[in-house]
């Protein structure tokens, strides 16, 4: 298993979209579906291309549906930091939460949190694999991680 965060269109009409999001450090693995509206996907990818030249402290939040019981599917939040003392890699912290679903006596959703790096050049890629997911000439896109 191999460091990544993946993105890949299971369906989508013409408000929105459903990802199957996977995320992984390469020895835990996380998945959850997410809905997300056509205008959320192009305003993140326009974000994500202005962010990647902020190398020198730069800091953004993706969030791609809602923690809690009361939304719809799961959720999935990541925040990129070129931070200082990183050497020009990119921290990412993904935290992730699955549909709420009964269980014994309550409600219920699985969750985690993994802590990722990866490097400018992988991120340029899956910009360019975002936008094409993005425009619907792709149904996924993979941003590699490094160990």
């Amino acid at each position: 298993m191999k460091p990544a965060i993946a993105f890949k269109k299971i369906w989508e009409d013409d408000d929105m979209v459903e990802l199957t999001i996977s995320f992984s450090d390469g020895k835990s693995l996380f998945q959850c579906d997410v809905y997300v509206g056509h205008q959320t996907m192009a305003e993140a990818v326009n974000d994500l291309s202005v962010f990647k030249n902020q190398i020198y402290g730069g800091l953004y939040d993706l969030r791609f549906g809602e923690f809690g019981p009361e939304y719809a599917s799961g959720a999935f939040h990541a925040r990129f930091e070129f931070h200082r003392s990183g050497n020009g890699k990119l921290s990412i912290t993904a935290k992730a939460e699955s549909d709420w679903n009964d269980f014994t006596h309550t409600k219920v959703a699985s969750n985690a949190t993994l802590y990722l790096k990866t490097e400018p050049v992988l991120f340029d890629n899956w910009l360019n694999e975002l936008n094409g997911l993005k425009n619907g000439s792709s149904n996924e896109a993979v941003l590699e991680c490094t160990q």
